[in-house]
């Protein structure tokens, strides 16, 4: 699977931002998508989620500028996302 520069994890995030947070949160480098990963079983957020930005040029811009920044008390990461690595299932 090929690496997306324009996709961003952006983890350290408050439990309280839903998928419109984080769009708005990213308004500035002209976002895509945005998804806050939740527990499928407890429907709470997990703490991170991914943006999908219009280019790399976008996603580096917003990697330089966001990492670190703090919201509601927490320091956010925000990093260009990885491939999903395959589980054993045991």
């Amino acid at each position: 699977m090929e690496e997306q520069k324009n996709r961003l994890y952006v983890g350290n995030l408050p439990y309280s931002v839903a998928d419109q947070d984080l769009s708005t949160l990213f308004a500035d480098y002209e976002v895509v998508d945005s998804k806050v990963i939740v527990d499928k079983f407890s429907n709470r957020s997990k703490g991170f989620g991914f943006v999908t930005l219009k280019d790399e040029a976008a996603a580096e811009k917003a990697v330089s500028e966001m990492n670190g920044k703090e919201l509601e008390g927490r320091a956010i990461v925000v990093n260009v996302a990885r491939p999903m690595e395959k589980r054993d299932n045991r």
